[in-house]
């Protein structure tokens, strides 16, 4: 599973972009899963990128594109 982060520059809010995290998964991914999942990672990514403030975010297949889950 990928975690697309739509993130924007702290000192410049008009600079965003979409990252994507991967995220590794014991089963299937379902949106439940996303949730719980996603939350540590993104607290996790946000504190070693502090100068980027993550505005939203989604699950997405690794591989396509970020196609929704």
């Amino acid at each position: 599973m990928e975690l697309i982060l739509s993130i924007c520059l702290v000192a410049s809010p008009g600079v965003c972009r979409e990252e994507a995290l991967s995220v590794s998964m014991e089963q299937a991914p379902v949106p439940t899963q996303c949730v719980m999942t996603a939350m540590p990672a993104i607290a996790e990514w946000s504190q070693t990128h502090p100068k980027w403030k993550v505005l939203k975010w989604r699950c997405g297949r690794p591989g396509v594109g970020g196609q929704d889950i």
